[in-house]
């Protein structure tokens, strides 16, 4: 039996427990300082607290808190080298959460698709863990990655998610637009996008050589591929994630001058 212990039970932190909850082998306690959050993830977990100290003898400490009220709650948790402190606030180097605790370091960067189980997670860490790795693996897929690159992976899979939905929605609204229900259209673009997914994860080719099995020459695909192709909708995708990775290394920069 795992024990996790997940500090700031917000939309990040509640994702993990509601995960962690259908999987067998984890006992789970939901910290925050506001019992009105933690009402609403109680039935995600073995126990929540409003006391720091209940959550000392975890295996795995999940700090999922805003990235300036990192070095507050470092100030007040006491951990072991046994133990591991996850670090999923945007921004903050394991070298800063080091420097105030003896418990082993890794930093993840999650999403919100952990509550079903989909999460893409990049981790950073010095060697494996594999309790980690266990849990990472239950809640969805992860890769390893240098620290160095955190912050253009907390811009594709942090962040992503958010662009995604904006895509499914911006399709779904002119499908409504040119006459179809509402509940259809909303039921074709997600499953569009899910099979869409699916079909790179599965292929052994290029994304190039999926969209050219889709344009058939003078076809309907082609036509709306050739409005994309005269866009520039990949260099504004592409500045958005820019612009996501450049606020994470800011919020690295505020907090490593606290």
């Amino acid at each position: 039996m795992i024990t996790v212990s997940v500090i700031g039970c917000g939309h990040m932190g509640s994702a993990l427990l509601e995960g962690l909850a259908t999987v067998e082998g984890y006992r789970t306690i939901g910290y925050d300082v506001d019992p009105a959050v933690l009402d609403d993830v109680k039935s995600y977990c073995d126990r929540t607290t409003t006391d720091i100290d209940a959550i000392s003898d975890s295996d795995i400490v999940a700090l999922t808190v805003k990235p300036d009220i990192v070095p507050t709650v470092l100030a007040e948790i006491n951990l072991h080298a046994e133990q591991t402190l996850m670090t999923a606030a945007a921004g903050v180097e394991r070298s800063f959460v080091s420097n105030q605790t003896d418990a082993t370091v890794i930093r993840l960067m999650p999403n919100l698709a952990a509550s079903l189980r989909e999460m893409a997670a990049a981790v950073a860490w010095d060697e494996p863990d594999p309790a980690v790795e266990t849990m990472l693996s239950d809640l969805g897929s992860y890769v390893v990655i240098d620290e160095t690159h955190m912050n253009i992976a907390t811009a594709l899979n942090g962040s992503g998610p958010a662009f995604v939905y904006y895509l499914i929605q911006s399709m779904q609204t002119r499908a409504i637009k040119e006459g179809l229900d509402k509940s259809d259209a909303q039921t074709l673009a997600i499953q569009t996008f899910i099979g869409a997914a699916e079909m790179v994860r599965a292929a052994d080719e290029p994304i190039e050589s999926l969209i050219d099995a889709v344009c058939s020459p003078n076809g309907t695909t082609i036509e709306g591929m050739n409005v994309l192709f005269d866009s520039n909708v990949d260099a504004e995708v592409g500045d958005a994630l820019t612009a996501a990775t450049e606020r994470s290394a800011e919020l690295a920069a505020e907090v490593d001058h606290e």
